[in-house]
């Protein structure tokens, strides 16, 4: 069995729509996984995931500004599951079959040997409820390549992963930046498979706004992740991924991403690659 587990928003407004929207296409594509969420800061998904058949963790730890700590919802989500594979998973993100259909093929390929999986998104405005009685995969897929665009390598809103993370995982604040590229550069250095499934998976992000950003403790969270990363130049993106899925199998990043993927633990690059977001963000 695979388990999904996330951290949903609130139940309000348009993330009503968006979030029930993404649940209900993992139940679709995902019959037999486990599904686990976590509970938001004012109590609305237990009473969502008691309506749609899906499990609630009210308990986990958080920091003093009620976000929660990765560690402990991973650490509460390998309790509750018997799985061999989990995956972290926004809940602003539609699947389709391709996805499990990806993890099912690496993990034939991998044959019990660790790997971390992620992909890049296609985002797209959808305002309204989903219908998934009526080839609901093929219009959202035709949608997304037609009116979406395809997010840029930084983008990775879900994280495959093996049950026996052989690694410790710090105390991030969920939601903010540093956890996804932090665990990219963790696995890179310990030699275990980075594998970039975007040619082969469809995820379509729906369009929002990010009222969390507009709080005054936003930029406190990010902080402490970018500390507990190590810093900048622990934060790598899918252009670091050591392999990329394909319909033939895994293969190597092409030029010029191989150069990339040769380069991300050599010292000098990620020095350069520091300066590089430095002077990004003092421009702005």
């Amino acid at each position: 069995m695979i388990t999904l587990f996330s951290t949903p928003r609130p139940f309000r407004g348009p993330f009503d729509i968006i979030q029930r929207n993404a649940i209900k296409s993992w139940i679709n594509t995902c019959p037999d996984c486990n599904i686990i969420l976590f509970e938001d800061e004012e109590r609305t998904t237990s009473a969502v995931a008691q309506e749609l058949g899906i499990e609630c963790v009210t308990d986990a730890n958080c920091d003093e500004f009620g976000t929660p700590l990765f560690d402990d919802v991973v650490k509460k989500t390998l309790k509750l599951s018997n799985s061999k594979i989990i995956i972290q998973i926004n809940t602003d993100i539609i699947l389709t079959d391709s996805f499990l259909g990806a993890i099912n093929k690496v993990l034939d390929i991998m044959k019990g040997k660790p790997f971390f999986m992620s992909g890049r998104r296609w985002d797209l405005d959808v305002v309204d409820q989903l219908d998934f009685n009526d080839n609901w995969q093929e219009k959202i897929i035709e949608k997304a390549h037609s009116e979406g665009k395809l997010h840029a390598l930084s983008g990775m809103d879900y994280w495959v992963l093996p049950a026996n993370i052989p690694f410790i995982i710090p105390s991030f604040i969920v939601g903010r930046p540093g956890m996804d590229s932090w665990l990219v550069y963790k696995s890179r250095s310990l030699k275990i498979p980075v594998i970039d499934s975007t040619a082969v998976v469809d995820i379509i992000h729906q369009n929002h706004n990010y009222p969390q950003k507009k709080k005054y403790f936003f930029e406190i969270e990010k902080k402490r992740n970018v500390e507990l990363s190590g810093g900048i130049m622990n934060m790598f993106t899918l252009r670091e991924a050591s392999l990329v899925l394909t319909e033939k199998g895994l293969e190597n990043p092409k030029f010029p991403r191989i150069i990339f993927s040769k380069l991300a633990l050599f010292y000098p690059w990620r020095f350069l690659l520091l300066i590089k977001r430095k002077i990004r963000y003092l421009i702005g």
